[in-house]
């Protein structure tokens, strides 16, 4: 059932992303303030860090036993610090809906059970960060009233998903309705969006302009795979005070076929 649950959800979310310097919160050495809550660049690279160990660890144990020798661009994981961040912010901000609401969180989704999709260990802190978001946001889609299933929400979700390559490109809105068929999970997900960009106004959230895009973590199944990706990104109004080092491009995988609820 947890199995059955984790592959038909999925949460989507406009985050507004204030600028670091505009609201006098501007140590270079934070990644987001979220309320009183901080978060340091430390702990993002830690997170980070760890992700690609565990990943390049994983990577090399499955080539030796298939007798071949990886490719140094093969022992790199597609997670970025930017996901790191988007993880640590909704899962902050998830919380604060949840104790807020009355909202219960069990546990439904763990490490172990997203670790595989995630293809690093499930003692990997990304994997666990994965497994406490998921749980909040099921919580959240199930008590949270269901959003109309517009056009926008629809093409929203449809893009984000478009961008990680997994996905028949360049479909219309009749396209993507047939695809995603009833797409409860395109409800769920925008209810959590509105819900979590309230409450990032209401916390004042401000992050660094090195991660000036912010989106919400998602999931979705095609087939039996799952596909992890973030929407929508909105960029940052205010001066770019920090560049970051340029994260590693990752080339997307050519379209497969289309996802299945």
């Amino acid at each position: 059932m947890r199995a059955r649950r984790l592959i038909a959800a999925a949460s989507v979310a406009a985050l507004g992303v204030l600028s670091l310097a505009a609201c006098g919160k501007s140590s270079p050495d934070v990644a987001a303030y979220v309320g009183d809550r901080t978060y340091s660049l430390d702990r993002v690279d830690a997170v980070y860090d760890e992700a690609q160990a565990r990943y390049a660890e994983v990577m090399r144990q499955g080539a030796a036993q298939a007798g071949v020798t990886p490719e140094p661009e093969e022992l790199r994981s597609a997670v970025t610090r930017q996901d790191v961040v988007d993880l640590l912010v909704s899962i902050e901000l998830g919380k604060r809906i949840a104790a807020e609401q009355g909202i219960q969180v069990s546990d439904q989704i763990t490490p172990e059970q997203i670790a595989e999709s995630l293809k690093m260990p499930p003692q990997a802190e990304y994997a666990q960060l994965w497994g406490e978001w998921a749980d909040l946001s099921l919580a959240l889609g199930q008590k949270l009233p269901p959003a109309e299933l517009s056009d926008e929400s629809l093409m929203k979700v449809y893009r984000a998903i478009e961008r990680t390559g997994e996905i028949q490109p360049n479909a219309s809105v009749q396209q993507v309705r047939q695809l995603f068929g009833q797409a409860d999970f395109v409800r769920a997900g925008t209810a959590i969006s509105v819900a979590l960009q309230a409450e990032a106004e209401e916390v004042d959230l401000t992050v660094n302009p090195r991660y000036d895009r912010l989106g919400v973590p998602s999931w979705v199944s095609k087939g039996q795979e799952v596909i992890f990706y973030a929407l929508p990104y909105v960029e940052s109004t205010g001066p770019v005070t920090d560049i970051s080092t340029p994260e590693p491009v990752v080339t997307p995988a050519e379209p497969t076929a289309p996802v299945q609820p």
